[in-house]
């Protein structure tokens, strides 16, 4: 089980190798915010790091799912229950977008389940530092179907504040194709819905604290 410290420790080792603070916040989990703190907590000197940083704690839940990510097997399983969850949203779909890193890996099993084609979507987040997630662009893989005139179903693994989907689904739009549901293994807001999508997840975490 991972604690603050050993996030602290895995942001500064993550930044030292010159990954970008929205690279690290996918790959811990976490929302770009909490990356950010948990990198200024590390000490390791970044290129961003131009002025002063906030020194709030940021209200976040971190989820750790690598005991899935792990082992193939474990990650096949939780594929197809997250494939059982999507398949009800629609039955005339012909493409699975995987968001990249993590929902690729889960949209492949899945989409062999549904029998599906495949496309990948690098989010924006990937190339974030600072500043507005807008000023930066995502993309589709070339290496894997288009996605043009297709009904598609979106994967990822967490949603943390529902940007990174919210973006997928305009990128969907925007390529042609009609996205028709979204489903995640954890989803941190409860959301029903984005932009007028199903949003289905395997779990729902809530963080209870009293009102001030």
């Amino acid at each position: 089980m991972k604690n603050v410290d050993n996030l602290i420790e895995s942001a500064a080792e993550l930044a030292g190798r010159g990954l970008s603070r929205g690279e690290i916040a996918d790959e811990l989990n976490v929302s770009r915010e909490t990356a950010s703190w948990l990198v200024e907590r590390g000490g390791v000197e970044h290129e961003a790091d131009q002025e002063p940083r906030a020194t709030a704690s940021p209200q976040d839940i971190h989820v750790d799912w690598s005991a899935i990510g792990r082992d193939s097997s474990r990650l096949t399983h939780v594929s197809h229950a997250m494939a059982d969850i999507i398949s009800k949203e629609d039955d005339d779909v012909g493409l699975t977008v995987g968001i990249e890193k993590a929902g690729v890996p889960l949209a492949t099993v899945i989409a062999n389940e549904l029998d599906t084609d495949i496309a990948a979507y690098g989010p924006a987040k990937h190339q974030w530092e600072e500043g507005d997630i807008e000023d930066f662009d995502g993309g589709f893989s070339q290496n894997f179907s288009a996605v043009s005139d297709q009904d598609c179903y979106i994967i990822d693994d967490i949603i943390t504040s529902g940007t990174t989907m919210r973006e997928t689904i305009t990128a969907v739009r925007e390529q042609g194709g009609t996205p028709v549901g979204c489903v995640v293994l954890v989803d941190k807001q409860g959301v029903d819905e984005i932009d007028g999508v199903p949003v289905s997840s395997l779990m729902n975490v809530v963080s209870v604290a009293p009102e001030e």
